[in-house]
């Protein structure tokens, strides 16, 4: 299942949200502040090490990282990362 690695004050994790589920795509959402400390640093090294990103995005190894919304750009990232067709 897709994972969404967000922060719920973030707006662009709340519009990932919602294109998740206009588009009838399921995921399990992963609030980043209470992740413990082994995905905290996951998701710090796929946005380049410095610090976490959100939205970061992973499905079966793939990851996405934190981008601003782009709903053609989200499309194109889920289809590359095999979520979508």
């Amino acid at each position: 299942m897709l994972k969404v690695y967000l922060a719920v004050w973030c707006p662009h994790c709340r519009m990932t949200e919602k294109f998740l589920l206009e588009n009838g795509i399921e995921y399990l959402a992963v609030d980043i502040e209470k992740a413990t400390e082994d995905v905290v640093k996951q998701v710090v090294a796929v946005n380049g090490g410095e610090d976490w990103v959100v939205p970061t995005l992973e499905y079966r190894g793939k990851w996405r990282p934190g981008k601003e919304f782009d709903p053609a750009g989200l499309k194109s990232d889920l289809i590359e990362m095999g979520v979508i067709r």
